[in-house]
């Protein structure tokens, strides 16, 4: 069985009193998912702002993933699968 779909990611960066922070959207075309992320640069370091866009984009990814992994983790539970979780891998899903 052939499954192709595309979802599309948005990301979007701004400063904010002295933060950097991140929106990185996800649209699978049921579903718009928003993952938060932000960095904040100590007065003492030299004012790089790439790092910054760095770190807040890489924190708002990571929140955008683990809630396609919970939201994962819940429809396997839904469907009576095992997931593999509590025991290691298993047969179905490992997540």
């Amino acid at each position: 069985m052939s499954h192709t779909l595309e979802w599309k990611t948005r990301l979007h960066l701004f400063e904010e009193d002295g933060t950097t922070k991140a929106h990185a959207t996800l649209d699978t075309g049921t579903t718009t998912l928003t993952g938060h992320g932000a960095a904040h640069r100590n007065p003492a370091d030299p004012d790089v702002p790439e790092i910054g866009d760095e770190l807040a984009a890489g924190r708002a990814l990571r929140d955008l993933g683990q809630q396609l992994l919970d939201i994962a983790q819940r429809d396997v539970e839904g469907v009576g699968a095992r997931s593999g979780a509590e025991t290691g891998p298993v047969l179905g899903w490992s997540l």
